[in-house]
């Protein structure tokens, strides 16, 4: 892959003019600019500005949302891991420049802004109740009612639901034509569509691990978006898509990583789920002897007597260190990641004491937070509310005529065609609509489809 073929200010649905502008290609060109922004700060703009975005704040991140103590939603996520996906970018395009000169002064500058929007995206497409909102949609067709449908719909469409993945919900939130909508979905530029595909694969290769990229009805947009930048295709004419990453990826995927296990070890502390001391020791175990004397020291020195506060500064150097780590390890590994054959997370390839203390936290998150009776609380009661939301919208989809469908099809949104003749447009709408949900709004509808809760009481 080269840097200047992969950074490409290209939208998707509006086609650079190649008629010498006077539009004889019948293509559409860009509209005229009023502002000196870039495109990729426009994708910025556009995500900030978003309903997809606004609906993060009353979604899931790990622990119960509203609580007495704030603590991480998918919104506020989402902007830490662009702050680190900004800083990220950055240090690797200066670095890139340095090694090859000839890009300075070209889109390469503009990486921060690249991994720092895709960073805002990379959630999108997480339905209600985080995973266990998307095992619920999953299981609905292997488990549950949803499985009498195999023989109705397509293998490709049966692959999608039954592996249903919210990275590749993502791409189709962004690229979809939704009815109303315009031609490109979001209309965002290329480099950042491929930015946040972690997967660049077809569902038919998600296997046991169930990781996909996008869905069969955006197979042939990903062909266009990774053939127009130069990512190698790793499938054969006639199989499945699949494709090497494109590079932006591990950096999206790193600041996705460093922020998720990081914040999720404050946050625990903050509920007392874990103590001041272990928290401590888990962030300072990142650095030597010589770094952590420094860091209490600091800390000391400027007076900072609040433990929380302490355990503030500690994870804000935590995160400094391990973004360091990673831009450090994708600039090593530069070669390998350009020729689509570098294995692994960014995170796997850090310093062997990070590396180590990464995995202590991860452990540590597993048994202690992953598994506290609160997280699976939400996890059951999130599951049982998206089960019966899938039973009953599902069956109402594949059987429209029936008095209730009709009742309960009227709910969903016009921008989804569930008014379609063909089934498994109804049945994908069905799904647009549920896993667009927030928390609050899938729990009000699921209360309000059982009867218990009705606008006059």
């Amino acid at each position: 892959m080269l840097w200047n073929t992969l950074i490409s200010n290209k939208r998707l649905g509006q086609a650079h003019r190649s008629d010498g502008g006077n539009g004889c290609n019948g293509g559409t060109h860009h509209p005229e600019r009023h502002d000196e922004r870039s495109e990729f700060k426009r994708d910025y703009d556009r995500l900030i500005f978003s309903a997809p975005f606004r609906r993060l704040q009353n979604k899931t991140q790990v622990f119960p949302l509203p609580g007495s103590i704030f603590v991480h939603n998918r919104l506020t996520h989402s902007l830490e891991v662009a702050s680190v996906g900004m800083s990220l970018g950055n240090d690797v395009a200066r670095d890139v420049i340095r090694r090859y000169p000839e890009l300075g002064g070209t889109r390469i500058e503009e990486l921060g802004t690249i991994v720092s929007t895709a960073c805002l995206a990379h959630d999108l497409g997480n339905p209600p109740f985080g995973h266990s909102g998307e095992k619920a949609i999953q299981t609905f067709f292997t488990e549950s009612a949803g499985a009498k449908l195999r023989n109705t719909i397509s293998d490709g469409l049966w692959n999608d639901l039954t592996h249903f993945e919210g990275n590749a919900n993502a791409f189709r939130l962004l690229t979809h034509r939704y009815s109303g909508r315009r031609t490109g979905g979001f209309v965002m530029t290329y480099s950042m569509l491929a930015s946040i595909v972690k997967y660049p694969f077809a569902s038919a290769y998600a296997g046991e691990h169930g990781k996909f990229g996008f869905f069969a009805s955006e197979a042939e947009t990903f062909r266009t978006v990774a053939d127009e930048l130069g990512m190698p295709r790793l499938s054969q004419d006639g199989e499945p898509l699949r494709y090497a990453r494109h590079p932006l990826v591990y950096l999206v995927e790193a600041a996705d990583d460093i922020c998720y296990e990081i914040m999720d070890i404050e946050d625990a502390h903050k509920l007392k789920l874990l103590s001041y001391e272990e928290t401590r020791n888990l962030l300072l175990n990142f650095f030597d002897e010589d770094v952590q004397r420094r860091i209490m020291e600091r800390i000391e020195t400027e007076n900072i007597t609040d433990r929380n506060e302490q355990i503030v500064y500690m994870r804000a150097s935590v995160i400094g260190k391990l973004e360091n780590e990673c831009a450090e390890a994708f600039l090593a590994n530069e070669q390998a990641i350009m020729d689509g054959t570098f294995k692994g997370p960014l995170i796997k390839s850090i310093g062997k004491r990070q590396r180590e203390a990464y995995r202590q936290c991860s452990a540590v998150a597993f048994d202690r937070i992953y598994r506290s009776k609160p997280v699976l609380d939400v996890e059951l009661a999130g599951y049982r509310v998206m089960t019966t939301l899938m039973e009953q919208l599902i069956d109402a989809a594949v059987n429209p005529d029936r008095f209730y469908s009709q009742q309960l099809l009227r709910r969903v949104s016009s921008q989804y065609e569930i008014d379609s003749p063909d089934v498994e447009t109804r049945i994908m709408a069905a799904v647009d609509f549920i896993s667009g949900m927030t928390d609050v709004f899938a729990l009000d509808f699921y209360q309000k489809i059982n009867g218990t809760s009705l606008p006059i009481v």
